[in-house]
């Protein structure tokens, strides 16, 4: 004799498969939470998945943000390690590579003798006084005079809180986007304005629901934001790498 299934058991199997085949939506009724073990933020509204975002940016210690920014002064590719106290890394300009160092208030730049040259696009070539004072300044941790013209500049790109408020920010309505990953964390992108023209901001799914990524509007670069809260050495250099030029650093 064949086996034969108790009627209610087989019911019990039946149904749901029978209500999920009729359901007009099809398949993504029966699918699985798109949200199941996030942190929740997907379920927010744009504006709020924002607000999130710069909530746990603004409580973190430290982050490392690389990637490049297009300006009217023109682009620059950073990659730098940044906390509330100081930062450490480089910025890359269409002409240079230079090294910035801050310890609190005290910020220090290192570059080859080629970036303390004058400018020689002309056609010409640098003096010989130039290029002694190249020579010298050449690969050594330069003290950069809080006085100095530059000082306010080359500090912005060592300052956590003025970078993560100017790379992070979205302009015009927030819309919500597709759901990507970056690094293996799965996240949600916001955009300002439906295409995106306002810039677009990918926010982690998995644990705290900082900002991963920010391209900005117009085509003016896209920055990666990583290693959240993950804390880095962050001293001085030595008196044998540094040089202190005095009240003003020489023209580049």
């Amino acid at each position: 004799m064949p086996f034969r299934a108790p009627s209610s058991r087989l019911r019990r199997a039946v149904v749901p498969l029978t209500l999920c085949a009729g359901l007009t939506v099809g398949s993504a009724a029966c699918a699985a939470d798109p949200d199941e073990g996030t942190n929740g933020v997907g379920r927010l509204s744009a504006t709020e998945i924002e607000g999130k975002a710069r909530d746990a940016a603004d409580t973190a210690k430290a982050v490392r943000l690389s990637g490049t920014l297009v300006s009217k002064g023109g682009t620059f590719k950073l990659n730098m390690r940044l906390r509330k106290d100081g930062a450490a890394g480089s910025v890359t300009t269409k002409n240079s590579t230079f090294e910035l160092l801050r310890v609190g208030d005290t910020l220090f730049l290192k570059a080859a003798a080629d970036f303390w040259s004058h400018d020689t696009s002309a056609g010409g070539s640098p003096s010989k006084t130039d290029s002694e004072a190249a020579d010298k300044l050449d690969d050594k941790f330069v003290k950069v005079p809080q006085g100095d013209p530059s000082y306010n500049q080359l500090r912005g790109f060592t300052d956590m809180g003025l970078l993560l408020a100017g790379l992070t920010g979205l302009h015009g309505e927030k819309v919500k986007g597709d759901r990507d990953q970056i690094g293996g964390i799965r996240t949600i992108k916001v955009k300002g304005g439906g295409d995106g023209e306002g810039g677009t901001l990918d926010v982690a799914l998995d644990g705290a629901p900082y900002p991963l990524r920010f391209a900005r509007g117009g085509g003016a670069g896209v920055v990666v934001l990583s290693e959240w809260n993950k804390n880095f050495p962050l001293a001085e250099p030595s008196k044998e790498e540094t040089l202190d030029y005095g009240k003003q650093l020489p023209r580049t």
